[in-house]
């Protein structure tokens, strides 16, 4: 898995995150800096580890 930031055609940020087979499994709101994609891809790889899945179809 990689993070790929891309600058958008109004000059913004977003990211991805690619699988290792190429495809995107996620993608970012756009942000009007760099660094704030940057840090929120930081605080994603800090802290997806511990993350839980809650499954809502469940009844």
């Amino acid at each position: 898995m990689k993070f790929m930031v891309k600058k958008t055609s109004n000059g913004e940020f977003r990211f991805n995150l690619v699988a290792s087979n190429g495809q995107v499994v996620a993608t970012s709101e756009s942000y009007k800096q760099k660094a704030s994609a940057l840090n929120t891809i930081a605080s994603i790889q800090k802290s997806a580890g511990d993350a839980k899945v809650e499954d809502e179809t469940v009844n």
